[in-house]
């Protein structure tokens, strides 16, 4: 591998989903969580909430004016979290979040004349959640992605399918770990210094506990 550059900085934004559906269920049991009732599970009404005021926050503190790159998981949750917050209404405390909720987060047309800063979206299959058993992290097809948010790129993933999961198996905490080091290794080649990530509680907590504990910086050297 690369060495990490001299003087190399990056200021990098965790966002993780807002409430998801399979969230509210599993607080009864985990049960549900392998039913396909919540294949790919959605925001709940509390998440559309939250993505919400996390937009009003980043609009009223200058962030969204910062950030160069918006960086997710190509799941459904996570999609919405990301258009929502960085693609919304540039007044949000004047929208509608039913609209975004019934249009799974997606910007009409009447939309396209921003006040505000829209950063890039960039969809990237690494950076998703913990792969195999539960429903809800099995993603759909690409094509499908690409009908409901037009706004965000897909053209990194490579297969329209989702190949990565397995019903029987749920992946190792090392393979997630190997994953998160490579997401790292792939930050780095991009030009971009404030970026944000969009992702899910134990890919964030797996990747970026290597640059925490500095391990990230032991291991790539």
């Amino acid at each position: 591998m690369e060495k990490i550059p001299s003087g190399a900085c990056k200021t990098l934004h965790l966002v993780r989903h807002a409430q998801g559906m399979h969230n509210l269920e599993s607080e009864k049991s985990q049960d549900p969580l392998t039913s396909f009732e919540f294949f790919d599970a959605q925001l709940s009404s509390q998440g559309w909430q939250q993505v919400r005021q996390k937009r009003k926050d980043v609009c009223a503190n200058g962030l969204l004016k910062r950030i160069e790159l918006v960086i997710t998981s190509p799941m459904s949750r996570t999609l919405q979290t990301a258009v929502g917050i960085f693609h919304g209404e540039d007044q949000p405390e004047l929208s509608d979040v039913t609209s975004y909720e019934e249009g799974n987060g997606r910007i009409s047309d009447t939309d396209q004349q921003p006040t505000f800063n829209r950063p890039p979206i960039i969809a990237l299959e690494v950076c998703r959640e913990r792969l195999g058993k539960y429903e809800c992290d099995k993603r759909g097809t690409i094509s499908h992605y690409r009908s409901h948010f037009p706004a965000v790129d897909f053209s990194l993933i490579e297969n329209e399918d989702d190949i990565l999961w397995e019903p029987n198996k749920r992946e190792p905490f090392g393979d997630v770990l190997a994953r998160g080091m490579k997401f790292i290794n792939w930050l780095w080649t991009r030009k971009e210094t404030e970026i944000a990530v969009v992702s899910h509680g134990v890919f964030l907590q797996e990747a970026f506990e290597l640059i925490n504990t500095n391990k990230y910086r032991a291991l790539k050297l």
